[in-house]
Parts: structure tokens; sequence; C-alpha cells
């Protein structure tokens, strides 16, 4: 597959993911009748579900990071170069603004886009340590889960599956405390178009899922290493 194609199918579903996950928060935020637990699990189950269709639409064209955070881990654990990273990684961001775009034709900029944010802008009022702190803790287990999965061909047909159901229970974590990144990317392009507050603590969104990325793919590689070492004790 050309990295053109790859790059194409990154776009996409970057925008994508961010139309139908951002765009459902908002919608569902806009409807009286959801308590806040329905909510929670409405729009975690938006995100869990489209990053799992995704991952069958596009997995054999581009293996479905869709995520920055993502891409950086497969990097640092071996299993991308880095003139393919910095390709996905622009692509991601493009299709992130696209997606971004997209939600201000649908929806106000005073619905907040879905944007992600902490203090007022958080549930909770999670302090900026909570949010780097969460946003670094779900990202990295969210990479490390997607680079063992995907470490083995045979587990192919339920990676996307595993990957849909696993973002889907960190929504429901990570929401009431900073509306769930773990996306620099989906992050970044509705803050782009909501601007004000969201748009000021977004740098949040962007250092702590990369930071938690590459702890991930670290502990990743310990973590392969020594099995590899057990096997060749074990010959």
């Amino acid at each position: 597959m050309t990295l053109v194609k790859k790059m194409i199918a990154e776009f996409v579903g970057t925008m994508l993911l961010v139309l139908f996950g951002c765009g459902a928060a908002v919608a569902v935020n806009s409807v009286s009748a959801f308590t806040d637990g329905g909510m929670y699990v409405f729009i975690a189950l938006a995100f869990g579900l489209t990053l799992m269709l995704l991952a069958y639409a596009f997995g054999d064209v581009s293996g479905t990071h869709v995520n920055p955070a993502v891409s950086l881990g497969m990097l640092i654990a071996g299993r991308m170069k880095i003139k393919e990273f910095i390709c996905y990684v622009l692509a991601q961001f493009a299709g992130g603004i696209a997606g971004g775009a997209l939600l201000l034709v649908f929806f106000s900029k005073d619905t907040g886009l879905g944007t992600n944010g902490y203090k007022a802008a958080s549930a909770l009022n999670a302090s900026l340590l909570q949010a780097l702190l969460i946003e670094c803790i779900l990202t990295f287990a969210f990479v490390l889960l997607i680079l063992f999965v995907t470490d083995k061909p045979e587990r192919s047909s339920i990676a996307g599956l595993i990957i849909g159901l696993a973002l889907a229970v960190i929504h429901v974590v990570g929401l009431p405390f900073t509306g769930t990144s773990v996306n620099p990317a989906r992050s970044l392009g509705p803050a782009i178009f909501a601007g004000g507050t969201a748009l000021a603590q977004v740098w949040v969104f962007l250092v702590a899922p990369l930071a938690g990325g590459a702890i991930a793919a670290l502990v990743y590689r310990f973590l392969k290493a020594k099995k590899e070492d057990k096997k060749e004790i074990g010959q």
C-alpha cells in the first residue's frame, strides 16, 4: 500500500472519528432526556463503535491509527519508520481539523463542539494536574493494549473489536474529568473552531496523550524483550 493511500485513510478516518464521536457528544448534551450516566455511556459508545468500524474499514490500508499518540507508540516500538510517522501525524491533524470544520457546519460554536477541558470546563472541575495525569494514564493504557493486540497477525480479525471496546471503556472513565481526549488530533480540530477556553487549554490534550503513548511503547518494548529472553532460555 502506498504512503499516499495510507495518508488518505488516516485523514478520512480521523475526520470521521471527530465528526461522529464529538458530534454525538454535542447531540447527546443537547437532549435533556439523557441522564448524566446515560449521556456518558452513549458518548463512549459513539467513540468506541466509530473506531471499531473504522478499524475494519481502513485497517488493511493504514492500520487505522487515526491518533498521533498511537502512531508515536508504533514509532517508538519499532513498527513505523520516521517518514511514515510524520506523514501519518500530518494526515491525522488535518483530518481532525476537517472534522472540526464539519462539526461547525452542523452545530453552533456555542455548543463547545465536543472539546476537552479542565477546571470550569470539566464536569468534576478537574485540576490541571488531574487532567494531565488522567489523559496520560488513559492514553498509556490504550496504546499499550493496541501494541499488544496488533503485534500478532492471527489477532487481526478481533483487533478492531477489542480496540473499539477499549476506547469506549476509557471514555466512560475520562469523560467526567476532561471529556476524554487520548488523541491530540481529536482535541485540536474542535478546539480550533470552538476557540476561547478550549483552545487555550488544548495544549494539555496534545502533551499528555503523546507522553502516555511514548511511555506505553517503552513498556511494550521492555515486556517484549523479557518475553524473548525467556524464549531463548527455554531453548
